[in-house]
């Protein structure tokens, strides 16, 4: 049995231009600062003798591969990131930033769709690539629509719509 996978599906470039400020920040915090941090202590650790027992080693080795991970990651998917610097015109629509509730059989729910790489679900941030956004885009005000999900098909209201600006 082979290990091949493949590709998951593309995640969309959109974001707001809050977002791409954090993950900048972040791309440049674990650069400039976490990462040092780590090598010295690995340095410090590693000068301590024996490798293979050394548990402060080995955890600082496997620290400095996530934050390396993370910085590659982060390194490849910034320039490909386009931030929405303006507001739709239509701003009585569902549309990419939109702040959203909706009512359901489960009570009311607020959401707001942002990029994939901003997802909160603590904040009701939800990815542009969602099914619920999927479904909400373009959706009014007293609008109805339904979406697929793994309970099964659910039936939602807006009741709510606004625009904040970044």
């Amino acid at each position: 049995m082979s290990r091949w996978r493949p590709p998951g599906e593309a995640s969309s470039t959109l974001i707001t231009t809050q977002g791409l400020r954090l993950l900048q920040e972040e791309l440049d915090l674990l650069w400039r600062v976490r990462r040092p941090e780590v090598v010295a202590a690995l340095t410090a650790a590693a000068a301590e003798g024996d490798r293979s027992e050394n548990a402060e080693y080995i955890y600082r080795k496997k620290q400095l591969g996530e934050i390396d991970r993370r910085v590659r990651y982060l390194s490849r998917r910034i320039p490909s990131l386009r931030p929405a610097t303006e507001l739709p015109g239509d701003r009585g629509a569902i549309y990419f930033g939109a702040w959203f509730s909706i009512e359901d059989d489960e009570g009311s729910h607020e959401y707001r769709i942002v990029g994939a790489d901003e997802i909160d679900a603590d904040k009701g941030w939800i990815s542009i690539d969602a099914p619920m956004a999927r479904a909400a885009l373009k959706r009014r005000v007293d609008d109805e629509f339904e979406v697929a999900t793994p309970n099964g098909i659910r039936r939602c209201c807006v009741t709510a719509l606004r625009y904040e600006p970044d």
